[in-house]
């Protein structure tokens, strides 16, 4: 008798969580990404594992939901997390009503708090306003979504997942009313990316579907004639060169814009902003925007006035309540999730849609998910997703003890430790030279080779689980490298594709912040670039002998070997 099959579609967080979850019960899963893993929301998020603190007042059972999943994603995904703590800072100019609000609110949820002094607050945070009155400790702390979603998926693969990216769903398959499969139609063939190879399109038929697209699940709800109402909310996110501070920290204000900043490896991530758009995949970024995240920041932390800013990006929240509730503001939609089985709610059995939710709640998210496909399914197994380790956080015992090997020094030992976790020693245990590829970021040979596995040609992908070109440089001293790394498993033609789609994405997020020492690094990219590669002329458009070169300028001149 065959497994059950199941259908993801979707490559963020909750799709891999989905896809992990199922894997795990005896269900044949295949999973389908229309780009690289976290190519949606999953990617463009602030990085916060959120304690709940932020919605004690307004939104409990999203709060109680938070600190819960906050606690077991330290648990199994130790080498994901940063628990830096978080503080809710009280300026002049806000509440002491809601002070007190969130200081209750925060305990009915089970959330722990601390009330700090000024004095306290600025002595753990030296760089905040010494106008400051007050602040409410909590567990917030930094997550990496890119290393947390692979490692999803990894785990997913593990137990016998077959999971795509670049594998676009154009249509789900209906026959007699039930949706029985999808048409996926995948950019370079099945398996890794390889730019330049030509594609194909599969029919994937399927026990059940799940729709888990995040802000595009009204787009594949369409392709059966399903109204799923998403509404897809903007929010900008601006990257500081370094960590400004080393605890996240909230604005204690009624929920709103611009109100927190989240350390994020050697970076400090603001953020952000809510407002409605039509469409998550074409919306306008402004420069304003942007303006007016640093300016509001920087009442509550002086010091980012006149810091370095490195890139900016938009993310869409994928944002869902039931028809009839009526919020009239984006920042005021719950941020609960919904299982929406079609066939209760729209007589179309075979799909089920889930939407809403927050990052930190993934997991949870995706039990529920898997609860209902397995109730549909007829399987009958528990979830564990909760209680085992996700790859790479098995075994604390590997960090601690591996920092003096390989020939690393002790700071790049410790930033490799934080990306591999328990990986550590399979990645770099190879007896071959490990140099170190991006500077900035510390990040090896080996560490590339790792990802390129996975990844193929896909060079963001790459910079996604390893942070390379993630730096001060943007990859203006290393992206190159990581091209050549591809040599010699794919060709030049590969490799150069492959190359301009990582410089096109670097450039995309630092044209909101080119001015200052970040407009002088681009400049000196820009020239890098031109004068060594000649990337403002790109000779792969055109023939070139280099046969000639090889042999000598005689023969490149027209005359023989001999110089005749």
């Amino acid at each position: 008798m065959s497994e059950p099959s199941t259908i993801v579609i979707g490559g963020g967080a909750t799709g891999v969580g989905i896809a992990r979850d199922l894997a795990m019960r005896g269900v044949d899963v295949t999973l389908l990404e229309k780009g690289n893993l976290t190519h949606g929301t999953s990617g463009r998020m602030h990085g916060m594992l959120h304690s709940g603190g932020r919605y004690a007042v307004t939104d409990q059972h999203s709060a109680e939901d938070c600190m819960t999943e906050n606690r077991i994603l330290r648990d199994i995904a130790s080498h994901c997390v940063e628990m830096t703590g978080g503080l809710f800072v009280q300026m002049p100019e806000d509440d002491d009503e809601y002070f007190q609000q969130k200081l209750e609110g925060c305990r009915e949820c089970g959330i722990p708090v601390e009330v700090l002094s000024a004095e306290e607050v600025l002595e753990m945070e030296p760089y905040l306003s010494e106008d400051l009155e007050r602040a409410i400790q909590v567990p917030d702390g930094a997550i990496d979504p890119f290393r947390l979603c692979v490692a999803n998926a990894v785990s997913a693969e593990n137990h016998g997942a077959r999971i795509e990216t670049h594998s676009e769903v154009t249509d789900l398959l209906v026959e007699d009313g039930e949706v029985v499969g999808v048409e996926v139609e995948h950019k370079s063939g099945a398996g890794s990316r390889v730019h330049g190879a030509a594609g194909e399109t599969e029919e994937i038929y399927a026990d059940h579907v799940v729709n888990a697209a995040g802000a595009w699940a009204g787009e594949i709800g369409a392709m059966a004639d399903l109204d799923v109402e998403v509404i897809p909310a903007k929010g900008v996110m601006t990257i500081m060169n370094v960590r400004q501070v080393d605890m996240v920290i909230n604005r204690c204000k009624p929920r709103g814009n611009a109100d927190i900043i989240v350390p994020h490896e050697t970076t400090a991530i603001l953020g952000t902003t809510d407002q409605e758009v039509e469409d998550p995949e074409d919306f306008p970024e402004e420069k304003s925007e942007v303006d007016f995240l640093i300016e509001e920041m920087s009442k509550m932390a002086p010091i980012l006035e006149d810091a370095r800013t490195l890139r900016s990006y938009w993310g869409v929240r994928p944002l869902y309540e039931p028809p009839g509730t009526g919020t009239e503001e984006t920042e005021q939609i719950t941020r609960n999730y919904f299982v929406l089985d079609h066939d209760d709610r729209d007589g179309t059995p075979g799909l089920t849609t889930v939407v809403g939710g927050k990052f930190v709640t993934y997991r949870k998210m995706a039990e529920d998910c898997a609860d209902h496909v397995c109730g549909r399914l007829g399987v009958d197994a528990e979830c564990r997703t909760a209680d085992e380790p996700l790859p790479g956080s098995e075994d604390g015992a590997i960090l601690s003890d591996a920092m003096d090997r390989y020939g690393l020094r002790s700071p790049l030992a410790r930033r490799n430790k934080q990306r591999l976790g328990s990986r550590y020693d399979d990645v770099l245990s190879g007896g071959d030279p490990n140099p170190v590829v991006c500077d900035c970021e510390g990040v090896t040979r080996a560490e590339i080779q790792d990802a390129i596995e996975s990844a193929g040609t896909d060079l963001n992908s790459v910079r996604q689980q390893t942070r390379a070109s993630m730096g001060t440089c943007q990859g203006g001293t290393c992206a190159h490298r990581l091209a050549a790394e591809l040599h010699p498993e794919y060709d030049e033609e590969a490799a150069r594709a492959a190359l301009e789609e990582l410089y096109q994405e670097r450039w995309k997020g630092q044209r909101h912040a080119l001015w200052g020492e970040q407009l002088d690094q681009a400049t000196l990219n820009h020239a890098l670039h031109a004068s060594t590669m000649n990337r403002d002329r790109d000779p792969t458009d055109v023939s070139v002998d280099f046969e000639s070169f090889d042999a000598g300028r005689a023969v490149a001149d027209g005359g023989d070997s001999d110089g005749n």
